[in-house]
């Protein structure tokens, strides 16, 4: 996962082509409108047509302009992404067996955590803290994103299994889940093959997308792409155990803190780390600036990348996914490169990688404009 948007750009100029190719009009047709001058909503049409989805297949980037023509598009608020809902979120729709364990599994966290102002103490607070700190930075950011996901560097399999676990511990799935869905993302980003783009509504992009199986599924069915892992014992057995690792972190909590350790250290941390994550989907895709010509909607911004550890600088991210470091700018604060630094710098982390100077200005919009 190692392109870069210029890269990107020939990729989509020859899928359109055999887009074009693979229905061409007849002589009294006129010729169709190229992919990319489609919206998002006509893309989505189109490509919904194809059963099984072509997962592998680049899309253009649909164009914003003619999104935003669309009848029924509405901003999302305090931003420029039109978004016009596909699937119905609610109500009128069929829930699978899976789409219950997530919704179940949602409302008791999010139930459990309501139990913090009655069982808030100093203790419980450093307990919320610290297992943020191992779960979300270290678990999800540093190793299932920038190390695993990415590749942006690597460590000796001891720490790199170890770092692996503490992202098991933020109960987002299982690594090869996790990586195989997050690479396709990058692959499609905001087209109508993207798990979770903002132009099928902020709430879709935000949580929607985990609680529509059929849907979700129909766009990360195919694991193939993260094979490394899949070729790794570690990492399956990860996956045929998953649940027995979440019930464990709760039982540890629960003997370790009793009730408030439960909720403190388990429930409100999962349910603030979700929702972390979940902002640099949706919020990062809505709100902020461009210093990158990235050709998607990915965007800079700056309270997500505190709270998510260096992750808000998403627009960096996008346009080089393959380096280590997101805050580019010295004032952008990356806590996770930080940490991936001093990792360098003991001889822990090597190969890592990072965007050249000749990159980013090749990437670069003009100082002058705006997002």
């Amino acid at each position: 996962m190692g392109t870069y948007a210029p890269l990107r750009r020939v990729q989509t100029r020859v899928a359109e082509v055999v887009l074009q190719e693979a229905n061409p009009p007849s002589s009294d047709e006129e010729a169709p409108i190229p992919f990319s001058d489609l919206s998002y909503n006509k893309q989505y049409d189109e490509l919904f047509k194809q059963q099984p989805l072509p997962l592998k297949q680049i899309v253009p980037k649909p164009n914003r302009s003619a999104q935003a023509q669309e009848p029924g598009s509405k901003k999302v608020l305090f931003s420029d992404v039109h978004a016009i809902p596909r699937k119905p979120l609610f109500t009128n729709r069929e829930y699978n067996e899976k789409d219950k364990a997530y919704i179940g599994w949602m409302t008791f966290v999010h139930g459990l955590a309501l139990l913090a102002p009655f069982t808030f103490s100093w203790s419980n607070l450093a307990l919320f803290g610290f297992m943020y700190f191992i779960t979300g930075c270290l678990g999800i950011t540093l190793s299932f994103h920038r190390q695993l996901a990415h590749r942006s560097f690597q460590t000796p399999k001891w720490l790199e299994y170890a770092l692996s676990y503490c992202g098991v511990l933020a109960v987002e799935g299982d690594p090869i889940e996790w990586v195989s869905a997050h690479r396709y993302h990058h692959l499609h980003c905001d087209t109508p093959l993207d798990p979770h783009s903002p132009y099928e509504g902020f709430w879709w992009s935000h949580m929607g997308w985990l609680l529509d199986n059929k849907t979700t599924k129909e766009r990360v069915y195919d694991q193939s792409n993260a094979k490394e892992m899949e070729g790794q014992a570690w990492y399956r057995w990860i996956r045929e155990t998953y649940p027995w690792h979440v019930v464990a972190q709760l039982v540890a909590l629960y003997a370790f803190g009793g009730l408030g350790g439960l909720v403190w250290g388990g429930a409100l941390r999962l349910v603030w780390v979700y929702h972390i994550t979940w902002f640099v989907n949706s919020a990062s895709h809505c709100w902020g600036s461009q210093s990158y010509n990235t050709g998607d909607l990915s965007r800079n911004n700056w309270w997500v990348g505190i709270l998510a550890w260096g992750e808000g600088w998403h627009n960096n991210h996008h346009a080089f996914e393959f380096s280590a470091r997101h805050g580019l700018e010295w004032w952008q604060v990356d806590m996770t490169w930080y940490i991936i630094r001093g990792l360098q710098a003991v001889g822990l982390a090597k190969n890592v990688k990072l965007p050249t100077e000749k990159q980013k200005a090749r990437l670069a919009f003009p100082k002058t404009a705006t997002a």
